[in-house]
């Protein structure tokens, strides 16, 4: 089964047997397949665009807490990125990566929309040097404001991601590239329990 069909499986065919959840809830899982691509910003290396798709699993771990416009449930989740081209002046490099640390804030629900903010970190490996001259191993911090877009059986998401690469000083010298990416996924929460 290539990886392309495996992802697909996890996304509809498991999410199916499950129980139906259409917002996230204490308890409950999210399954997500995105993609996004951005451009390079100032304080790193310029001229550099990204390119990545990926996979996630998350956790919902609370109730809803605080008051007001700040009232959500928190999130664990975890990306696998096996598709992460880095377009440079000198070349492509190609990548995998993966994100063991997903901090989300799933706001409450507002009608069809759910807005979350996060951050993110993870490895990059790639094909060369990111940036030119310096590391094929890099890091990756990322914060991130989206919505999810809530359906009867699946939701989108859109979001506006900023990425630091940055090889950490495993190599001099260690410029780094930022970027801001616009992301967008389908997916799904199941499981958990309404309070």
């Amino acid at each position: 089964m290539s990886r392309t069909s495996l992802l697909i499986v996890l996304l509809f065919a498991v999410p199916a047997i499950c129980a139906a959840q259409t917002v996230p809830e204490k308890g409950g899982n999210e399954i997500q397949i995105w993609s996004g691509g951005g451009h390079s910003v100032p304080g790193g290396t310029s001229r550099t665009g990204v390119f990545n798709a990926g996979l996630r699993y998350g956790w919902v771990l609370t109730d809803a807490h605080l008051p007001g416009l700040l009232r959500g449930r928190f999130e664990y989740a975890v990306d696998a990125v096996p598709a992460f081209l880095v377009f440079q002046p000198a070349n492509t490099a190609y990548g995998v990566g993966f994100d063991p640390l997903g901090l989300k804030w799933n706001f409450e629900r507002h009608r069809r929309l759910s807005p979350y903010l996060e951050l993110c970190g993870g490895l990059l490996f790639t094909s060369h040097n990111v940036p030119t001259g310096t590391n094929n191993v890099n890091f990756t911090d990322q914060a991130a404001f989206g919505t999810h877009i809530l359906g009867a059986k699946y939701n989108w998401s859109l979001e506006l991601r900023y990425m630091h690469i940055s090889n950490a000083g495993l190599a001099t010298p260690n410029p780094g590239v930022n970027t801001v990416q616009v992301r967008l996924g389908v997916g799904k929460f199941f499981g958990g329990h309404r309070p």
